[in-house]
């Protein structure tokens, strides 16, 4: 019987190993007819039974710091709480009560938001009156982390802190209409616009498939970081740009003007170090400045430069009749030229044989009118030309107005003359701080410059694009021009009011009459003033310009004279400059 029980074991054991031998095949038919046979089937299943995610990742937008690095505008995150109602009412009708309970909870939401309990508690019984089923209302837009970790300490989970990155200008109106803003529509403005390139950030995306219940399928995430912006680097001062912003805020006041601006470049290189005006805007809240006050009038505001321009018509005699300082001609106050123009000096005096540097001490339009006849109007107009009139900066700041030249062949018998002092063209700010910025730089211009470089976020520093410099006057007449400019500053009507002690000063006024839009004619008394110098005469190394939009308190350009010589005094300290070391050449002759 022994042998017939071991044939039996034998039988059962191979029909088990048969049997696990035929699973195991089914199994690997299965498995391949799974994996490859009807793989991208199956894949394709899978998918639709899941939901597939997509979010964006913001990066923060990048960083505006001036000359020293100091934050001008940054970007900082921000929460909007908000929370689930019904979740709250969830846990507060539920058979155990809640660890903190609403009465309890609200006080602490509402103590770390600044806010009344009773004013918290209001906002979500007023939202459940509107909708008994509401899961949704809104505590506090925009608090800040130190508030956010605070109210997740609360562990509440029906709390649901919104993340939003918002931009921030730490100094305020400090060059705010330097820095421009983003709207909320973001629209953008100033320089926000102008650098938008560095500045802003790349987005990132993250992936995932998620089952119909909500669950993240394991394995399924996949991200691509988001890259933030870089940091513009620009050429200005905040400490001088705070200062002369309080400054000709005051002086606008005191002289009852409209407007007023400070321009500061530096000679050798052509960068502003300021560009400070009022009104001003903040740029955290733009909306509390008159739309016109947002932008930047340095940049925008065209105007008639009147005598500060004579300068450049001193050069265009010197370059092409060969005029030197002593050159003369006779001129009494008021003139009538053989085509018709008749011309006015802005005081009454009889005839004098003017000098060119007398011309220009006095600002005579009489002589400098009879200066320009030794010359072609082509002549004049390419010298105008050469020295920046009609073209916009190589900054190009958003808005910037180029200014108006008309052609030689639309010149009258009037503007042929007026062309000589300052009229029948317009120039900006920065215009005349970059033709008296090449006068001070030996007649080497040098395009003016707002912004050094971008900084991207892997740390790659990009200096902004170098504009060539230009040589635009012969050196030799150029340094007889700045001793007539030096002249002017010396023996002219404001020497006393513009002097800083220890230093050699070259300054020239303008005062411009302002055209009516509506006739065309100037108006009466209203009038757009001007003042530009650089020091020090002898190694210059700044140039200031200061307008006053239509003061009423003094109407000539003896209103910006306080201004100019502050801007100038606090320029030098900032530098730290060091006071003229050669004495001044002895005074230049105004008469014959």
């Amino acid at each position: 019987m022994k042998p017939r029980a071991s044939r039996t074991s034998r039988r059962r054991t191979v029909l088990a190993a048969a049997l696990i031998l035929a699973v195991m095949c089914a199994f690997l038919v299965r498995l391949v007819d799974v994996q490859v046979l009807s793989a991208s089937a199956n894949v394709k299943q899978s998918v639709d039974w899941s939901l597939g995610s997509t979010r964006e990742i913001d990066g923060a937008r990048g960083t505006i710091v001036d000359s020293n690095g100091t934050v001008l505008a940054e970007s900082q995150l921000v929460y909007d709480i908000d929370m689930d109602p019904s979740i709250m009412r969830g846990l507060e009708t539920a058979k155990t009560p809640p660890k903190l309970p609403w009465a309890q909870a609200s006080e602490k939401i509402a103590a770390i938001l600044g806010e009344k309990g009773d004013a918290v508690r209001a906002i979500v019984a007023d939202r459940l009156k509107e909708d008994p089923e509401a899961k949704w209302v809104e505590l506090k837009k925009g608090v800040g982390a130190d508030q956010f970790l605070r109210l997740r300490a609360l562990d509440l989970v029906y709390l649901q802190p919104n993340p939003r990155s918002v931009r921030v200008y730490p100094n305020g109106a400090v060059a705010g209409n330097l820095l421009g803003f983003i709207a909320g529509n973001g629209d953008k403005e100033g320089l926000e616009e102008a650098q938008n390139q560095c500045l802003s950030a790349t987005k990132g995306e993250e992936s995932y498939l998620k089952s119909p219940d909500g669950l993240v399928i394991p394995g399924s995430l996949t991200e691509k970081p988001a890259v933030d912006g870089g940091t513009v680097t620009l050429t200005i001062n905040t400490e001088l740009q705070w200062y002369l912003q309080q400054m000709i805020s005051e002086e606008v006041k005191a002289q009852g003007a409209k407007a007023g601006t400070v321009t500061v470049v530096e000679v050798g290189t052509g960068k502003i170090r300021a560009a400070a005006e009022f009104p001003s805007v903040d740029p955290n809240d733009p909306g509390a400045s008159n739309p016109e006050d947002r932008g930047s009038r340095i940049f925008s505001t065209s105007f008639e430069p009147g005598s500060t321009f004579k300068a450049i018509t001193a050069a265009s005699v010197m370059e092409y009749a060969n005029a030197n300082a002593s050159t003369s001609v006779t001129a009494s106050s008021h003139e009538e030229f053989p085509n018709g123009a008749v011309i006015n000096d802005a005081f009454e005096h009889p005839a004098y044989d003017y000098t060119l540097a007398g011309a220009l001490i006095d600002s005579s339009n009489v002589a400098l009118s009879k200066f320009g006849d030794m010359v072609t109007d082509q002549q004049r107009y390419d010298e105008l030309v050469k020295f920046g009139v009609g073209s916009k900066t190589a900054i190009d700041f958003p808005g910037e107005a180029s200014g108006i030249i008309h052609p030689v062949k639309d010149w009258d018998y009037q503007s042929h003359y007026t062309t000589t002092f300052g009229q029948y063209y317009t120039v900006t700010a920065p215009q005349v701080a970059s033709a008296y910025q090449a006068i001070a730089n030996g007649g080497v211009k040098v395009p003016l410059s707002l912004v050094e470089s971008c900084t991207s976020a892997d740390g790659k520093v990009t200096e902004a694009p170098a504009a060539k410099p230009q040589r635009v006057f012969d050196a030799t007449k150029d340094a007889e021009l700045s001793r007539m400019i030096e002249n002017v500053a010396e023996q002219g009507s404001l020497a006393d009011q513009i002097k800083v002690p220890g230093y050699r000063i070259a300054a020239k006024t303008g005062t411009a009459q302002k055209p009516d839009p509506t006739t065309g004619a100037y108006k009466e008394g209203i009038y757009f003033t001007s003042m530009v110098g650089y020091a020090p005469v002898d190694h210059p190394e700044y140039v200031v310009v200061v307008t006053l939009d239509e003061p009423t308190r003094v109407t000539s350009s003896a209103a910006t004279a306080p201004a100019f010589q502050k801007a100038m005094t606090q320029v030098l300290k900032t530098y730290r400059v060091q006071p003229s070391t050669t004495p001044m050449e002895p005074l230049l002759p105004k008469y014959k």
